[in-house]
């Protein structure tokens, strides 16, 4: 006759080795979804980075003015995804202080409603950021027409 002992151990021993291999297609689940993830955000930062090159290139050809590319790169900067966050407003000074001067400014139908005046006035206080902030935004577009992101 089998001992109880015996039945339950081997029970407790198909429990276990179950649970391991439930635990082990687990983890492998998890592996191949984080690879998933890395794989989609370099993919993104791929296109995000190909969009600021372009854009930059567009400003340092003079194709787009200093405050629409200001606002543009800043914007695509701050969508790239890093495991350590990056701060880019330090690399950049100069895009970033033109964008904090001129976000707040309306665009689109927002400005086609304001008074000639009105927008004149906005026009010229663009104008003057712009041409305060020109000289280092240019040697910045430089950079970004040419940037790489890290580990590539």
């Amino acid at each position: 006759m089998i001992s109880p002992w015996l039945i339950a151990a081997l029970a407790g021993g198909v429990i276990i080795v179950g649970l391991a291999v439930y635990a082990g297609i687990l983890l492998a689940r998890l592996r191949q979804q984080t690879q998933f993830r890395q794989q989609a955000i370099a993919k993104r930062n791929d296109r995000i980075l190909e969009s600021v090159r372009v854009i930059a290139k567009a400003v340092k050809e003079d194709q787009c003015n200093l405050s629409e590319g200001a606002i543009r790169l800043t914007n695509l900067l701050n969508a790239l995804q890093f495991d350590q966050p990056k701060s880019f407003a330090e690399d950049y000074p100069g895009l970033y202080d033109l964008y904090d001067r001129v976000k707040e400014l309306p665009t689109h139908e927002a400005r086609k409603q304001l008074k000639r005046n009105e927008r004149m006035r906005q026009d010229l206080q663009r104008a003057g950021h712009e041409g305060e902030l020109e000289a280092t935004i240019k040697i910045e577009v430089e950079r970004l027409a040419t940037m790489e992101l890290p580990g590539r």
